[in-house]
Protein backbone atom coordinates (compact mmCIF):
# COMPACT_ATOMS: atom_id res chain seq x y z
CA UNK A 1 0.00 0.00 0.00
CA UNK A 2 1.14 3.69 -1.02
CA UNK A 3 -0.49 6.59 0.69
CA UNK A 4 -3.19 4.73 1.80
CA UNK A 5 -4.21 2.84 -1.95
CA UNK A 6 -3.13 -0.10 -3.13
CA UNK A 7 -0.02 -0.11 -5.10
CA UNK A 8 -0.44 -0.97 -9.01
CA UNK A 9 1.15 -4.10 -9.77
CA UNK A 10 2.69 -4.93 -13.11
CA UNK A 11 0.76 -8.18 -14.56
CA UNK A 12 2.84 -11.39 -14.97
CA UNK A 13 2.00 -14.47 -17.20
CA UNK A 14 4.72 -16.57 -15.88
CA UNK A 15 6.10 -17.12 -19.49
CA UNK A 16 9.68 -15.07 -20.68
CA UNK A 17 10.62 -14.75 -23.71
CA UNK A 18 14.56 -13.55 -23.70
CA UNK A 19 16.36 -11.66 -26.43
CA UNK A 20 20.03 -12.53 -27.86
CA UNK A 21 21.27 -9.46 -25.07
CA UNK A 22 20.20 -11.63 -21.94
CA UNK A 23 17.25 -9.14 -20.78
CA UNK A 24 13.83 -10.80 -20.50
CA UNK A 25 10.30 -9.53 -20.75
CA UNK A 26 7.09 -10.91 -20.48
CA UNK A 27 5.31 -13.29 -23.46
CA UNK A 28 4.64 -11.21 -26.75
CA UNK A 29 2.14 -14.21 -28.42
CA UNK A 30 -1.60 -13.19 -28.53
CA UNK A 31 -1.59 -9.88 -27.42
CA UNK A 32 -1.50 -7.76 -30.74
CA UNK A 33 1.94 -5.71 -32.61
CA UNK A 34 0.69 -2.45 -31.77
CA UNK A 35 4.03 -0.81 -33.24
CA UNK A 36 3.01 -2.23 -36.87
CA UNK A 37 -0.20 -0.25 -36.98
CA UNK A 38 -0.71 3.46 -38.67
CA UNK A 39 -0.39 5.07 -35.25
CA UNK A 40 -1.23 8.33 -36.64
CA UNK A 41 -4.34 7.19 -38.27
CA UNK A 42 -5.19 5.01 -35.11
CA UNK A 43 -5.18 8.66 -33.60
CA UNK A 44 -7.42 9.85 -35.93
CA UNK A 45 -9.93 7.20 -35.59
CA UNK A 46 -10.23 7.02 -31.65
CA UNK A 47 -10.49 11.15 -32.56
CA UNK A 48 -11.96 12.49 -28.94
CA UNK A 49 -10.14 10.02 -26.97
CA UNK A 50 -6.45 11.12 -28.26
CA UNK A 51 -7.67 14.31 -29.67
CA UNK A 52 -4.57 15.74 -28.02
CA UNK A 53 -2.35 13.44 -30.45
CA UNK A 54 0.02 10.96 -27.93
CA UNK A 55 -0.63 8.55 -30.87
CA UNK A 56 0.55 11.30 -33.57
CA UNK A 57 3.63 12.00 -31.69
CA UNK A 58 4.74 8.20 -31.13
CA UNK A 59 3.89 8.03 -35.31
CA UNK A 60 6.47 11.01 -36.33
CA UNK A 61 9.26 9.09 -33.73
CA UNK A 62 8.57 6.11 -35.73
CA UNK A 63 8.80 8.13 -39.42
CA UNK A 64 11.73 10.28 -38.56
CA UNK A 65 13.83 8.32 -35.54
CA UNK A 66 13.55 11.95 -33.17
CA UNK A 67 13.04 11.06 -29.85
CA UNK A 68 11.41 14.02 -28.68
CA UNK A 69 8.57 13.19 -30.72
CA UNK A 70 8.43 10.48 -28.11
CA UNK A 71 9.18 13.17 -24.76
CA UNK A 72 6.34 15.43 -26.13
CA UNK A 73 4.30 12.07 -26.30
CA UNK A 74 4.82 11.35 -22.44
CA UNK A 75 4.10 15.64 -21.74
CA UNK A 76 1.21 15.54 -23.82
CA UNK A 77 0.05 11.79 -22.32
CA UNK A 78 0.67 13.08 -18.42
CA UNK A 79 -1.18 16.54 -19.18
CA UNK A 80 -4.22 15.21 -20.92
CA UNK A 81 -4.85 11.66 -19.92
CA UNK A 82 -3.17 11.67 -15.80
CA UNK A 83 -4.00 13.36 -12.66
CA UNK A 84 -0.24 14.04 -12.28
CA UNK A 85 2.50 16.29 -12.73
CA UNK A 86 5.33 15.28 -14.78
CA UNK A 87 7.30 15.30 -11.83
CA UNK A 88 4.89 13.33 -10.32
CA UNK A 89 4.46 10.73 -13.09
CA UNK A 90 7.72 10.09 -13.55
CA UNK A 91 8.03 9.53 -9.59
CA UNK A 92 5.35 6.92 -10.18
CA UNK A 93 6.96 5.49 -12.92
CA UNK A 94 10.00 4.54 -11.00
CA UNK A 95 7.73 2.31 -9.14
CA UNK A 96 7.28 0.65 -12.26
CA UNK A 97 11.15 0.01 -12.68
CA UNK A 98 11.29 -0.78 -9.02
CA UNK A 99 8.47 -3.60 -9.72
CA UNK A 100 10.50 -4.40 -12.99
CA UNK A 101 13.70 -5.41 -11.04
CA UNK A 102 12.17 -7.42 -8.74
CA UNK A 103 10.47 -9.32 -11.75
CA UNK A 104 12.90 -9.34 -14.17
CA UNK A 105 16.47 -8.58 -12.04
CA UNK A 106 17.68 -5.08 -11.98
CA UNK A 107 18.61 -2.77 -14.90
CA UNK A 108 17.65 -5.43 -17.56
CA UNK A 109 16.12 -3.57 -19.78
CA UNK A 110 19.84 -1.73 -20.16
CA UNK A 111 20.92 -5.38 -21.84
CA UNK A 112 18.95 -4.12 -24.56
CA UNK A 113 15.52 -4.67 -25.74
CA UNK A 114 14.81 -4.28 -29.26
CA UNK A 115 13.43 -0.96 -29.83
CA UNK A 116 10.13 -2.23 -31.43
CA UNK A 117 9.36 -3.88 -28.59
CA UNK A 118 9.19 -0.52 -26.52
CA UNK A 119 7.06 0.75 -29.21
CA UNK A 120 4.71 -2.13 -29.26
CA UNK A 121 4.19 -2.59 -25.10
CA UNK A 122 3.64 1.31 -25.00
CA UNK A 123 1.43 1.81 -27.70
CA UNK A 124 -0.69 -1.46 -26.23
CA UNK A 125 -0.30 0.13 -22.61
CA UNK A 126 -1.83 3.84 -23.89
CA UNK A 127 -4.57 2.37 -25.55
CA UNK A 128 -5.55 -0.07 -22.28
CA UNK A 129 -5.57 3.60 -20.47
CA UNK A 130 -7.20 5.42 -22.55
CA UNK A 131 -10.00 2.55 -22.44
CA UNK A 132 -10.14 2.48 -19.00
CA UNK A 133 -8.17 -0.29 -18.42
CA UNK A 134 -7.57 -0.79 -14.21
CA UNK A 135 -5.97 -3.96 -14.14
CA UNK A 136 -2.67 -3.38 -14.36
CA UNK A 137 -0.61 0.29 -14.45
CA UNK A 138 -0.77 0.88 -18.11
CA UNK A 139 -0.64 5.10 -17.40
CA UNK A 140 3.16 4.16 -15.77
CA UNK A 141 3.77 1.35 -18.47
CA UNK A 142 2.97 3.84 -21.08
CA UNK A 143 5.77 6.29 -20.15
CA UNK A 144 8.05 3.33 -18.97
CA UNK A 145 8.00 2.30 -22.82
CA UNK A 146 8.81 5.38 -24.20
CA UNK A 147 11.55 6.42 -22.07
CA UNK A 148 12.55 2.48 -22.77
CA UNK A 149 12.96 3.75 -26.30
CA UNK A 150 14.43 6.97 -25.97
CA UNK A 151 16.83 5.35 -24.13
CA UNK A 152 17.83 2.68 -26.17
CA UNK A 153 17.96 5.23 -29.40
CA UNK A 154 20.96 6.93 -27.64
CA UNK A 155 22.42 3.64 -25.67
CA UNK A 156 22.31 0.76 -27.73
CA UNK A 157 22.04 1.66 -31.58
CA UNK A 158 22.62 -2.25 -32.23
CA UNK A 159 18.85 -2.73 -30.91
CA UNK A 160 17.02 0.21 -32.86
CA UNK A 161 15.16 -2.16 -35.39
CA UNK A 162 12.30 0.07 -37.63
CA UNK A 163 12.58 1.27 -40.73
CA UNK A 164 12.36 5.24 -40.37
CA UNK A 165 12.88 6.23 -43.61
CA UNK A 166 10.71 3.68 -45.08
CA UNK A 167 7.88 4.18 -42.73
CA UNK A 168 8.20 7.91 -43.81
CA UNK A 169 8.31 7.33 -47.48
CA UNK A 170 10.97 8.20 -49.92
CA UNK A 171 11.53 11.84 -50.03
CA UNK A 172 13.77 11.98 -53.17
CA UNK A 173 10.20 11.18 -55.11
Amino acid sequence: MYNGIMEKIIKDSGARREFNTGAVRDIQMGKGRCDLMPLKEVGMALGKIDANGVLAQVDKFMKSGNPEFLAEAIRVFVKNHTKFTLCESMIDVSRHYEQGALKYGERNWEKGIPLHSYIDSGTRHLLQHLDGKVDEPHDRAFIWNMLGAMWTMENRKEMVNIPFERLAGDKKK
